[in-house]
């Protein structure tokens, strides 16, 4: 098992896709009573980490912790870590799923977020490539679900009744982060993957870049692109401040090599 590396104030995994695909299947086989989470920090993440006690509490418990974006990789990597690839989400759930055909292993999944109407798009294409993965529900909470307490102990009631071995969250962050940080000890899930877009994605509803923009690390610029308004805004934000966390990051580091040495 890979050493966590402790970075950016959460523990990290320095996992390839295929290590992180194999961990999560395994652990679909394992009796568990709360509910395993994973969560995938790109740039914006590590900007709510530095300022929110309550998202960084919530990171620090989930069972994996995976690099989402070329910048984290390159940043971690210059603080003297050793991480082998980015693993997002939106890579790892069609991974997971390829892997899961491969073996003929059953996988029973849970899709909750995205509008209404979008994962049962996600769940029929994801079943005509990937017949073993078996859809056991889908919902699409209301806007405003996080501060509706009957809403959210509806939401824990229908997952539990479906006891997927996956659950597929698409509620945004920080949402889908805070709801698994209240509730993971009452989800009867084995798994959730806190994936943002992928169900939209999964159903076609959102082109991802393309391909060579993905290898170069220009996602986010599509992104930009095919939706200035939403994301012009978050990533000029992000540019302005990550810069600064990474060099107190960096400052940390020296101090901790320091008193090793």
């Amino acid at each position: 098992m890979s050493e966590r590396v402790e970075a950016f104030g959460i523990l990290l995994d320095p996992l390839t896709m295929e290590e992180a695909v194999s961990r999560v299947l395994a652990w679909t086989g394992e009796k568990e009573e709360n509910c395993r989470y994973v969560v995938t920090p790109n740039v914006d993440h590590l900007v709510k980490l530095e300022t929110d006690s309550r998202f960084r509490q919530i990171y620090r418990a989930a069972s994996l912790v995976l690099v989402d974006g070329k910048p984290v990789l390159h940043a971690l990597n210059l603080l003297g870590w050793d991480f082998p690839e980015t693993v997002s989400g939106s890579d790892f759930v069609p991974r997971l799923f390829e892997r899961a055909q491969a073996a003929n292993k059953e996988l029973r999944v849970y899709w909750l977020g995205a509008a209404p109407g979008v994962a049962e798009k996600a769940a029929v294409r994801v079943a005509e490539r990937c017949p073993v993965i078996k859809t056991v529900g889908v919902y699409s909470p209301p806007f405003g679900f996080e501060k509706n307490s009957e809403e959210q102990r509806k939401m824990v009631d229908l997952v539990g009744d479906a006891h997927p071995e996956i659950l597929i969250l698409g509620l945004g962050t920080p949402k889908q982060e805070f709801f698994l940080g209240k509730h993971s000890g009452r989800l009867r899930a084995k798994v959730a993957l806190c994936v943002g877009a992928t169900i939209d994605f999964e159903a076609g509803e959102v082109k991802r870049a393309p391909l060579w923009m993905r290898r170069f690390g220009l996602e986010w610029a599509y992104r930009v692109l095919s939706n200035p308004r939403r994301f012009v805004k978050r990533y000029l934000v992000d540019g302005i401040l990550f810069p600064r966390i990474l060099w107190n990051e960096w400052r940390r580091t020296a101090r901790r090599t320091e008193r090793r040495e």
